[in-house]
């Protein structure tokens, strides 16, 4: 798919869909954790088991994200 056209319905999406905002608003909340995570210097076994537990965390949202992404434009072509 275009990257044009991806962002296009991304952009779409998030005013139009509630469920879609949330899953991208967790998305951005795991970022950010992981980011926090990630400037520390030494990590606690604790902290990397949490860290590796948002990244799948955050992967999975995007696969979800990506997959109403796709489901959006196969039904505009339909």
């Amino acid at each position: 798919m275009d990257r044009s056209l991806e962002a296009d319905i991304k952009a779409h999406l998030m005013e139009t869909s509630e469920d879609f905002r949330k899953l991208a608003n967790q998305h951005l909340e795991y970022k950010r954790k992981v980011e926090e995570l990630e400037a520390k210097p030494y990590l606690t076994q604790q902290e990397e088991a949490e860290e590796h537990r948002l990244k799948k965390l955050k992967l999975h949202l995007k696969d979800v994200m990506e997959q109403l992404v796709h489901e959006h434009a196969s039904h505009q072509v339909a």
